[in-house]
């Protein structure tokens, strides 16, 4: 009686709010909006480990082939125009997907982000790299007309946030009030198309630059360095501490306990700031690689210092196996249950459960709305969430190196790509601990079953 008391309560008045946030338009956008990037990240991080293979072993000679080969810088090539570029990728997204929700033709509105984007931006370097010595900056020199890459990565992605949502509002404001430039009839749909984008784009494009103007002129910055300083980095140094732990770990299976695909929200509201954690690392992890330097939590370069809580973090050690680390519930069902629905889910959740995908166990045995295996459904996540950021604060496991595998990628292979062997090992014992974290509550429900369909026998032959 008392758990049908809380389910209610949570029921009732913690969850409609937190689901009405959930749904509006800006946050919606955003979710929708990351989802543009990760493919172009995933590409990217694949030439980002073909151009820093570790100096390992049989790998030494690998690596140093790739490097004096030029090969390396040409993997690196593709990893920047990828991966590197995965806020200007972003901020299209995030204005598109608003603006087609609203009914509209996004493309022009991802287009004018881009732009805006790019606007608030400087086009100078007043420093340049020594040539003599890469880890000295010289300020005699300063080169104009230039997009710098460290803006569309990583290091932009809270502007790429702002100015999508900013783009996608007003350019849907303009479009709801018909403030465009109507053409005939006769006139072919996407001529007419781009000149409906006409107004709207001007104005906000004149807007940004007045923003631009605004910050150069008055307090001698750029909007987004002014975004990186005062919202991003604040911003990442609390997700990439137990307040981000937490949310990441526990809020996707809080949520999913209650039907509702917990991780893609959060995931989707949390990827833009795991994946900037992301991109950092992987641009210490190459310079790290290039200079032959220990890669550790220690490690910097041009002032970058390297992440513990990144997309990796919550890929491959809070949702492995699918949310809520299933897959020790799996390996009770396959052998330890007895009752015959246990036995029969499990093995249809072992396939899927490879492939980080667990919908056949969360509403077919149900662990939804469950109040027996409520407990270590949402305590396992937090539990392998504390004890990695432990393992690689102490050192014990290195940090993960910018990496962003596939979410469907299997364990053990997941694990060897984002952080190498120390990381694999790491991710085969938090399964292990998942099955005895399980273990009590699966038997206590095993039991239940049992009984059930005893019952139900006892019935039939009666």
């Amino acid at each position: 009686m008392e758990t049908e008391e809380k389910q209610g309560f949570v029921t009732t008045y913690i969850m409609p709010p937190m689901m009405k946030f959930l749904n509006t338009r800006a946050v919606t956008a955003i979710k929708n909006g990351m989802i543009y990037p990760i493919p172009f990240i995933i590409i990217g991080s694949v030439f980002l480990i073909l151009a820093n293979i570790p100096a390992i072993g049989f790998l030494t000679s690998v690596n140093k082939a790739i490097a004096d080969s030029g090969w390396g810088t040409l993997f690196g090539q593709i990893n920047n125009a990828s991966f590197g570029i995965m806020a200007l990728l972003a901020v299209f997204g995030i204005a598109y997907s608003w603006v087609r929700d609203a009914g509209y033709e996004g493309v022009p509105a991802g287009l004018t982000a881009i732009i805006v984007h790019i606007v608030l931006q400087p086009d100078t370097i007043k420093s340049v790299v020594n040539i003599k010595d890469p880890t000295k900056i010289s300020t005699a020199y300063q080169v104009g007309g230039i997009i710098n890459r460290t803006w569309l990565g990583g290091q932009g992605m809270i502007l790429s946030i702002l100015v999508g949502l900013a783009v996608g509002f007003i350019y849907t404001g303009f479009l709801r009030r018909n403030i465009t430039i109507k053409m005939p009839e006769q006139v072919p749909e996407n001529v007419s198309a781009s000149f409906t984008a006409l107004v709207p784009a001007a104005a906000i494009i004149t807007i940004g630059g007045a923003v631009n103007a605004l910050f150069v002129k008055g307090f001698n910055t750029t909007f987004v360095e002014w975004v990186y300083k005062v919202i991003q980095t604040p911003l990442q140094h609390v997700t990439d501490g137990p307040v981000g732990v937490f949310v990441i770990a526990f809020l996707p299976v809080f949520i999913w306990w209650f039907g509702v695909h917990g991780a893609t929200i959060i995931g989707g509201i949390m990827g833009p700031l795991l994946q900037a954690n992301a991109a950092d690392n992987a641009k210490v992890y190459s310079y790290v690689n290039a200079h032959h330097l220990s890669w550790n939590l220690n490690s910097t370069a041009g002032g970058i210092h390297v992440h513990i809580v990144t997309q990796a973090f919550m890929d491959q050690f809070l949702t492995v196996t699918g949310s809520g680390l299933t897959m020790g519930f799996v390996i009770f069902m396959l052998w330890r249950a007895k009752s015959v629905q246990m036995r029969t889910i499990g093995k249809m959740e072992i396939g899927p459960a490879i492939f980080n995908i667990n919908e056949p166990v969360l509403f077919g045995m149900p662990i939804v709305l469950n109040p027996i295996l409520a407990a270590p459904f949402l305590l396992m996540p937090l539990i392998s969430g504390i004890l990695t950021y432990i393992v690689i604060a102490i050192g014990i496991v290195p940090p993960f190196t910018g990496v962003v595998a596939p979410w469907t990628t299997p364990m053990i292979i997941s694990g060897l790509l984002v952080g190498g062997w120390q990381s694999m090992i790491w991710q085969i014992l938090i399964v292990v601990l998942s099955f005895f974290v399980y273990f009590p509550f699966a038997r206590a429900y095993d039991n239940i079953l049992l009984k059930q369909e005893n019952d139900i026998e006892e019935e039939i032959k009666g």
